[in-house]
């Protein structure tokens, strides 16, 4: 999997679709991923152009005929625009353009069936030396083949046949009978390679999905099954990343329960559980989908509303406030009351980046705790500056920062 952060564009032609897609079905994520391995390992393919250059000019030069100078000129040209595509490609990634991966995949097909093509010329010369040395180049080129191209199979498959397939007709114009031998060799080397870049790509797959699953995991608390604190530092992350160039605004809303101790302390842990539970379905019922939702401790929520209106976050809050405050069912039957207080942040009014926008409504829920609670307020400076307070009592080496403030 690349480590580099780039992401290539998928192909368009139907063809090169055919070849790139990996024989079954995949998720989006997964399918771009593939799609970038296959413009991965640089030594991979600068080991293969010179060896394959190397031999072409040498057998050039030994046997200076019109089918080996055009093999030679072949190759040079193919390999020096598989070079100049997969520079414009990787200056487009960075860039975040469109890259070219049509032109880059059919461009691998080609150098690998000018590599058969050398081997075809080879074995119809009847020069055995020269036969010798391209029939081990194709055969060692197989290899960088599989590996460099196991992430789309179907690519690797149709590029070992190209390279290695023209050694049959070869063979057969060549009239030595000591070589028909490859007519056994070559197709089970075909297949044995083929088989091998099919199941390192199902490999390659499990693993995507099995680190796409640990980072889901990883973002998610797993008693609600919303974001937890990770997963919510990077919702905000994301979003005020799209907001630099636009400047839309969004809402934080700090969530508290009110009444959440006694729940624990009468019924047990587990009721307090399926409280929270509870909670967080009745807030995916409240919010938009296009909202973000976390739990990020205890009895702690926050919520980011996408709606740019400060007045739709203020009605949110009054919404929860009131959907909150109405009696819940425990699983066992049991009857409860509790609330929940809400301190309102926005962005970029009360910060332009995660800790100082958490802080902003964290401040603004003490303030409505400390005003009756199941109730909402706005950041303001006084809202921070009683948050600051509150810090100072319980740090004292937080009161010159309070004192300052």
């Amino acid at each position: 999997m690349r480590g580099d952060g780039l992401a290539f564009s998928l192909p368009r032609w139907r063809v090169v679709r055919w070849l790139a897609d990996p024989g079954y079905p995949v998720s989006h994520d997964v399918r771009l991923a593939l799609i970038g391995e296959l413009y991965g390992c640089w030594s991979v393919f600068a080991g293969g152009a010179i060896n394959t250059i190397a031999v072409a000019a040498a057998l050039a030069l030994r046997t200076p005929t019109a089918p080996f100078i055009g093999w030679f000129i072949l190759e040079v040209v193919i390999c020096l625009s598989r070079l100049m595509v997969m520079m414009t490609a990787y200056r487009r990634a960075r860039e975040q353009r469109s890259t070219p991966t049509d032109l880059h995949i059919v461009l691998a097909v080609a150098w690998s069936a000018s590599v058969g093509l050398g081997v075809g010329v080879s074995l119809a010369s009847a020069d055995w030396v020269a036969a010798s040395l391209a029939c081990i180049s194709a055969a060692a080129m197989v290899g960088g083949i599989c590996f460099r191209n196991f992430s789309a199979p179907r690519v690797a498959g149709t590029m070992i046949l190209c390279s290695i397939g023209p050694v049959l007709p070869g063979v057969a114009i060549s009239h030595e009978p000591l070589l028909f031998a490859m007519y056994l060799q070559m197709p089970v080397y075909f297949l044995a390679m083929t088989g091998a870049a099919f199941r390192l790509n199902k490999m390659l797959v499990a693993v995507m999905h099995a680190k796409r699953e640990s980072d889901e995991r990883a973002r998610l608390d797993p008693l609600t099954g919303l974001n937890n604190r990770t997963g919510l530092i990077d919702a905000l992350q994301s979003r005020l990343a799209s907001t630099t160039g636009g400047q839309r605004n969004f809402a934080v809303l700090y969530l508290d329960l009110d009444g959440f101790k006694p729940v624990n302390d009468t019924f047990g842990h587990a009721a307090g559980d399926e409280l929270l539970k509870i909670v967080a379905a009745t807030l995916r019922e409240i919010v938009s989908p296009a909202d973000v939702i976390a739990r990020i401790g205890g009895d702690e929520f926050v919520v980011l509303a996408d709606d740019p209106a400060i007045d739709h976050a203020l009605a949110l809050g009054e919404r929860i406030i009131e959907v909150m405050t109405a009696p819940m069912t425990l699983p066992g039957g049991a009857r409860i009351n509790i609330g929940v207080s809400v301190g309102i942040a926005t962005s970029p009014d009360h910060g332009a980046d995660p800790e100082s926008l958490l802080f902003a409504a964290d401040a603004a829920l003490y303030e409505a705790k400390s005003n009756g609670k199941s109730c909402w307020r706005l950041a303001s400076a006084e809202a921070n500056l009683a948050a600051l307070r509150k810090i100072a009592g319980n740090d004292p080496t937080a009161k010159s920062v309070a004192s300052a403030a």
